[in-house]
């Protein structure tokens, strides 16, 4: 394990609930099925690439967050249809992913690992996820360069800058580095909220993908649970060169997706509340489904000439300084 990268301490053990019972096993196998259907139909359309419309992968990809057996419900601001797009989420869940490409269909950030993902990672592959090798931090500066080509060229990046995923009752922190690229495209940063509530309304962390878990046990945890419900909120887009550097622009889109609601601080335990303190309490396994880079320094040319600690995306990450 890297010491440098971000890590949450969530693990499934601690932190992780789901609401499966015996009843609603050949519920969840159904939808298993239905899910691995919609995957292999995307794995099959992926060679078309930028052929497929975007309002058709939107639809794709809120269909298997709802083969899953979950609910989705967006509220919010639009994100732009057109132009470069740094899209930037907290992270919870390997739902994250499709919900996000519902927002607006993006090119993932991922560790590298991805790759070697049965199904997915030939998915992820032929889709144009962006792979970085997250125990390279001389490829830090090289990652920023690529997103910034992308977002140039006037299409979307989609990342998950707090570099771990997290339980959804506690949260981290937005890294800094990927909005150099933001910075040095001039492209607009759109912040996104997701979150996930049971069928009483209060948080769920079923869908939670923490420490040591497993995918498969994560797809049975999230098929096998009733009521589950994805919560997208969009939030008004930033423009980049409002922002003096990438730490500025960093603090103004986590200030609205890591800002916690109310009502999930009242219902949280204590041990969530400790794990909410984020670099000061315990560490644990790494884990992140796709997540981003950290740096700092001022904008343009500080990622080249200090390539800084960085978490990246895919399944896991460690804590850093700052």
């Amino acid at each position: 394990m890297s010491v440098w990268l971000p890590a949450a301490p969530c693990t499934p053990r601690a932190c992780v609930r789901g609401t499966a019972s015996r009843t609603g096993v050949p519920r969840a196998v159904l939808r298993l099925t239905a899910l691995a259907l919609l995957v292999l139909a995307g794995v099959a359309l992926s060679p078309l690439g930028g052929l497929i419309p975007a309002g058709a992968v939107r639809r794709w990809s809120r269909a298997v967050v709802r083969a899953a057996g979950v609910r989705v419900r967006v509220t919010g601001a639009s994100a732009p249809a057109a132009g470069g797009v740094l899209l930037v989420a907290n992270h919870i869940s390997w739902l994250d992913v499709p919900l996000l490409a519902g927002v607006r269909p993006a090119r993932m950030l991922a560790k590298a690992e991805i790759r070697r993902w049965p199904v997915a990672g030939a998915l992820a592959a032929r889709g144009g996820v962006l792979f970085i090798d997250r125990d390279r931090l001389r490829a830090l500066p090289a990652t920023v360069e690529r997103i910034t080509q992308v977002l140039r060229s006037g299409r979307a990046v989609a990342v998950f800058p707090e570099g771990s995923t997290w339980c959804g009752r506690a949260q981290g922190r937005f890294r800094r580095a990927v909005f150099q690229a933001a910075l040095d495209a001039g492209a607009r940063v759109q912040p996104v909220r997701i979150g996930y509530r049971d069928g009483g309304g209060s948080v769920s962390t079923a869908a939670a993908f923490v420490g040591d878990d497993s995918l498969l046990a994560s797809l049975w945890r999230v098929a096998s649970t009733r009521g589950l419900v994805a919560e997208v909120e969009v939030l008004p887009a930033l423009a980049a060169e409002s922002h003096p550097d990438r730490r500025a622009l960093a603090a103004a889109a986590g200030a609205g997706v890591l800002d916690a609601p109310r009502e999930r601080l009242a219902s949280e335990t204590p041990a969530a509340a400790a794990l909410r303190l984020g670099p000061r309490g315990p560490r644990g396994p790494r884990r992140a489904v796709g997540g981003v880079l950290r740096g700092g320094g001022r904008r343009r040319t500080a990622a080249r000439r200090q390539p800084a600690v960085a978490a990246i995306a895919g399944n896991a990450g460690t804590s850093a300084p700052s």
